[in-house]
């Protein structure tokens, strides 16, 4: 049960961030419209070369591989811990300008998760 959240609207849709630790890493999920699962990225910090790299599983026919592989590595890079990142959105007959708007959407709605981390934790 997620307890933390942090909502946006991106036109027909309201997007919705939640997270909840698992020990001392994350779990984030990203969804909207006919929530799914669309794909899921994983985000690791490595300290040895202070860089974190991410990689992502996406399920055939869905596009959310790039908003949860970037979410996942930014995450991790800012926190230095292991993240797991699932992002499900869908709209109906969504148009291409819908969708560019939900990446951007997303992208700040990340950008707002680790502000609220930055502040917060």
């Amino acid at each position: 049960m997620f307890l933390n959240t942090i909502t946006e609207t991106s036109g027909r849709a309201e997007i919705v961030l939640e997270w909840e630790m698992m020990g001392e890493d994350y779990i984030v999920t990203l969804k909207g419209g006919h929530e799914h699962i669309g794909a899921a990225a994983v985000g690791i910090y490595d300290d040895n070369k202070a860089i974190s790299t991410s990689s992502v599983i996406s399920l055939p026919g869905h596009r959310e591989e790039g908003i949860a592989l970037e979410a996942a590595r930014k995450i991790s890079s800012f926190t230095h811990r292991t993240t797991v990142f699932m992002a499900g959105i869908h709209l109906d007959d969504i148009t291409g300008e819908e969708i560019d708007k939900i990446v951007e959407v997303s992208d700040i709605i990340v950008d707002r998760f680790i502000k609220y981390l930055e502040e917060n934790v």
